[in-house]
């Protein structure tokens, strides 16, 4: 989830076809327990070991069993129409926060991922989520393999930085990593916007990778066009991301907020501190063929 360049929208996109009936589930979780699955998760803390970048203006903590976490399982009405519960990821502010490396921050959020407890290679990573709209929120559902970056590769499947109309998908690696050319806006249709349930996806194969959102095509690169910029980073093993950051150098280029928290103005802030910007996500679910 690196800062990304801005990219138009593409003048038209297609119709995915239906998933094949060969494909089998290889990892889900419909975030239906009491608590988060951590035979599948492993919660992200900031630290010497997990630093910042992007000037992101959050301290990522795992604090679950708190009354007011940053991360946890909802059902019910908290679960904003997840059937069967929800991760809720919900960033606070905690004025003077230092993690264990001594840092300061204002504002604290949640990241997990699968590293070490499921990776993959080739298949259709998926999310079902439900997003906030406000300038400098930067939720993120996403992929990257092990090793150094970007030399490892980096897919990010669903990205937004507050604005309400449009998610953007991109690709990172050698050559072609921070300011990627690689990237997407994918706009919604008239009547839609990030705040409704969306299925967020990108289907990964040996020699394309083809995002979709709501099983409508939103981006669509081959291999050659990768190889325009550097190597081809996507034949490795990759683990899933969930995070959501807030302020930095994505959502700065887009919206332009500088100050003591650069990309992230004081009204987003007031969101924050209100419990009021919450990322909801129903299920997560890779498949390949058989």
């Amino acid at each position: 989830m690196i800062a990304a360049a801005c990219r138009p929208p593409a003048a038209t996109v297609t119709e995915a076809p239906p998933p094949a009936a060969t494909s089998e589930v290889v990892f889900a979780d419909d975030f239906s327990g009491a608590a988060l699955d951590r035979t599948r998760w492993t919660v992200r803390v900031t630290g010497p070991d997990n630093g910042t970048v992007n000037d992101e203006q959050q301290a990522y903590v795992d604090d679950e069993a708190s009354a007011d976490a940053t991360l946890h399982i909802v059902h019910g009405t908290d679960a904003g129409g997840a059937p069967d519960g929800a991760l809720r990821i919900t960033p606070r502010a905690r004025p003077g926060f230092v993690t264990a490396d001594g840092h300061h921050f204002d504002f604290v959020s949640g990241r997990l991922d699968t590293r070490g407890k499921f990776e993959f290679t080739y298949g259709t990573a998926a999310a079902r989520m439900k997003l906030p709209a406000g300038a400098g929120l930067w939720p993120a559902f996403w992929a990257l393999g092990t090793g150094p970056w970007p030399a490892t590769g980096e897919i990010d499947i669903m990205e937004n930085v507050g604005d309400p109309t449009w998610t953007s998908a991109a690709l990172h690696g050698p050559g072609y990593s921070g300011n990627t050319p690689l990237v997407q806006r994918a706009v919604f249709p008239t009547g839609q916007d990030v705040t409704g349930w969306h299925v967020y996806a990108v289907d990964w194969a040996p020699d394309t990778l083809t995002f979709r959102v709501d099983d409508r095509v939103v981006y669509q690169v081959p291999r050659a066009a990768v190889e325009r910029y550097g190597r081809w980073a996507f034949d490795n093993p990759k683990f899933l991301i969930l995070n959501f950051a807030l302020g930095g150098g994505y959502p700065r280029a887009v919206n332009g907020v500088g100050g003591a928290h650069p990309g992230l103005p004081d009204s987003t802030a007031g969101q924050i501190r209100a419990g009021a910007a919450a990322v909801l996500v129903d299920w997560v679910r890779v498949t390949r063929r058989r």
